[in-house]
């Protein structure tokens, strides 16, 4: 029988009796840390995952202490003079908060319980430094626990009041004294005997809760919208670095089309993002992809491009085959033009992400020319061609065969590629990464990486999400304060697309969002998107002009796809950029999305974006895409109300984001495709 102990009781065995740690302090006042999310009566944690600062620096455990209820208990303690990993064992399955004291103070982090959640916890008011919260539906004896970063809230500061509602008095916190200058988050937690409530969330300013959305800025991640481009196709801002492998092999489509970085910092100071109104650029790999063009798609249905061809193969104008992972690109930009780039977007309010790749590297890499070793086998031990094997060997399988996956479980290897990745950050000022096919990445590579930014960059801001496709627990998984902010919410868009158009019930979009709320929390920063480079444009989609379910890239080269109904068209594209803009989460458009863009798959989805020529009901569709992004940006219950369902059938759904009692109101009604959005 393995010995249990209680956490409390093995501070000793972790500390001994140096007391010289001043770290609570400081992580009390870092970004808030994800909860902990009981599953079952046991869980095994990574404690790094909540707190990547501690990894490798046994200095900053000495004489930091564990302090716990008597309800929690640890098994399996691993590691030294560090604990690592340990099982949180819950015996009243109830919220706590697991905390850290040293000299300097405090820091927790909340433990939630393995209870169903219910969405009914919401803000009702706030003056005279009091908050007011309360229920939708009536709660018996209900618990809280709240935080302001990572400060536990004395429970004495809790009142109940005769309406039933409860108050939350912030006038004895010291802004000063408890370090609240300047950006903070409050953070709420409750349960009653049945069900564990929504989180709430409000951003703080020196220690007042915000109530105007003009204060927020760039850093505020629920703050953002997203746009995602991919630098060939978007704009040719410096035409000296025009390249054209100019291949009989290689049809125009999939060769270089002159989209350079220049070319973003000229829209950038053109105005067109601010008009748009996104404060967040996510754009497509920079770094050094092969001279030469390599794969190979076989036309054995014919071609629309070019009746002669039997077969095309490609360039790396995408980006993702890189030879170099700290070289940039030269058909995209100088190092001046990539800094450029930065401080313009920055000075206009905008975030700049980079669109990172760890999982492979081309085959003619100097990397795996040195190191032949670092890639897994192509062959499985069955025989069969380890290829687009994405879930059978999510870990190991190739996406083709001249970009070998790489052995990120070996330790060298990981080494090596999470300090490329940092090299971007050390070089020029990103505010973070959009990380590519994540699932297919020990979760070892992604642990390393959230500790050497924590331990390089403590107060910087850098906000990560990642590409994962598959069940909401495998996507979570990676979800953690010292791993990734956040993944593209897939499921919501798949069910959201279906249902737009007629194949699913639109109830199923509210399931689907309660399962990413309740999995990822209550004001998750998951991306809500409108399409990806990787998918069929939606207006075509949604104009009936190709299935859903169609062999996207067979028909994207061998039929025009166009916008179909374009009555139909136009108005479901609009519900889904309704959808996104109004739930929670991070909306992400995809460059052309905004005006109704057409096609197929890749490279279908992927034509040069357009800035002039759009007919009457693009124009239409991107002003109205404006209006919805200012009005999201502009809403303190878009950004950080709770998310409470009011109707759902199968052609209509009614929801509202509450923010300290104010309400947003949205209805969307696929069979009339018409929405209302309303605030009270």
């Amino acid at each position: 029988m393995k010995k249990m102990f209680l956490l409390s009781a093995i501070v000793l065995m972790i500390t001994g009796c140096n007391s010289g740690s001043q770290v609570a302090s400081t992580i009390a006042k870092s970004d808030p840390i994800m909860p902990i999310r009981m599953s079952g009566e046991t869980t095994h944690i990574v404690l790094t995952d909540y707190v990547p600062v501690l990894y490798g620096n046994p200095e900053l455990w000495e004489g930091l202490k564990w302090s716990t209820a008597d309800a929690i208990e640890c098994v399996n303690l691993q590691g030294s003079p560090i604990v690592e990993e340990m099982d949180l064992v819950s015996r009243d399955n109830s919220l706590h908060a697991l905390v850290f004291l040293d000299k300097s103070g405090s820091f927790a982090i909340p433990v939630l319980p393995d209870k169903p959640v219910r969405q009914n916890l919401i803000s009702l008011g706030y003056a005279e430094d009091k908050l007011q919260v309360g229920f939708c539906e009536p709660v018996s004896n209900p618990s809280f626990e709240a935080y302001i970063q990572n400060t536990l809230i004395d429970h004495t500061l809790w009142q109940e009041n005769e309406d039933g509602t409860w108050t939350l008095d912030l006038d004895g916190l010291q802004v000063t004294d408890n370090g609240l200058q300047g950006r903070t988050y409050l953070r709420i937690y409750a349960e009653d005997e049945t069900y564990l409530f929504n989180d709430l969330l409000l951003p703080l300013q020196d220690g007042k809760i915000i109530t105007d959305a003009a204060q927020l800025n760039r850093h505020d991640q629920q703050a953002q919208v997203l746009y995602s481009l991919m630098i060939d196709r978007f704009y040719n801002g410096n035409a000296s670095n025009d390249w054209k492998m100019n291949s009989e092999e290689v049809l125009d489509i999939v060769d270089y089309q002159g989209g350079d970085i220049a070319g973003i910092t000229a829209k950038i100071e053109e105005g067109y993002f601010d008009q748009l109104g996104v404060n967040t650029l996510w754009i497509s790999p920079i770094t050094q992809n092969p001279w030469d063009a390599w794969g190979c798609y076989p036309f054995e249905h014919g071609n629309k491009y070019d009746s002669s061809k039997t077969y095309t193969k490609f360039s790396g104008y995408h980006g993702y085959w890189p030879i170099y992972a700290t070289q940039l690109d030269s058909r995209f930009a100088t190092p001046e033009e990539f800094r450029t780039l930065l401080s313009t977007a920055h000075a206009h309010g905008i975030n700049v992400i980079l669109d990172y790749v760890a999982n492979h590297m081309h085959i003619n890499s100097p990397t795996l020319q040195e190191h032949p070793d670092w890639h897994t086998d192509s062959i499985l031990p069955d025989g069969r061609r380890n290829f687009e094997l994405w879930d059978e060997a999510r870990l190991t399988t190739w996406f083709d065969k001249h970009i070998p996956t790489l052995d990120l479980e070996r330790p060298e290897v990981c080494e090596a590629m999470t300090d490329s990745a940092l090299y971007w950050l050390e070089n020029y000022e990103l505010d973070g990464y959009r990380h590519d096919a994540c699932k297919h990445i020990p979760e070892a590579y992604w642990r390393i990486l959230g500790q050497k930014i924590a331990a390089r960059w403590p107060g910087r801001h850098i906000w990560m999400i990642g590409e994962t496709y598959g069940s909401p627990e495998l996507i979570g998984s990676y979800v953690k304060s010292g791993m990734l902010n956040a993944q593209f919410d897939f499921n919501v868009y798949f069910t959201t697309r279906e249902a737009l158009c007629g194949l699913k019930g639109m109830n199923e979009v509210v399931e689907n969002e309660l399962t990413s709320l309740h999995t990822y929390g209550a004001h998750h920063t998951m991306g809500n998107i409108s399409g990806n480079h990787d998918q069929i444009r939606f207006a075509s989609i949604a104009g009936e002009a190709i299935d859903l379910h169609a062999n996207g890239k067979e028909e994207g080269w061998t039929q025009e796809i166009g916008i179909g109904d374009a009555e139909k068209a136009y108005k479901r594209a609009l519900l889904l950029e309704v959808i996104n803009m109004t739930l929670p989460g991070v909306p992400c458009i995809y460059q052309g999305d905004e005006y109704g863009e057409v096609g197929a798959n890749d490279p279908d989805n992927r034509h040069m974006m357009r800035f002039e020529g759009l007919n009457e009901a693009e124009q239409e569709m991107r002003a109205k895409v404006a209006e919805l992004i200012q009005m999201r940006r502009s809403s303190m219950p878009l950004l950080y109300g709770d998310f409470i369902v009011l109707e759902s059938n199968e052609d209509e759904i009614k929801y509202a984001r509450i923010y300290l009692g104010k309400k947003v109101i949205v209805t969307i009604n696929r069979k009339e495709l018409s929405y209302n959005i309303t605030e009270e």
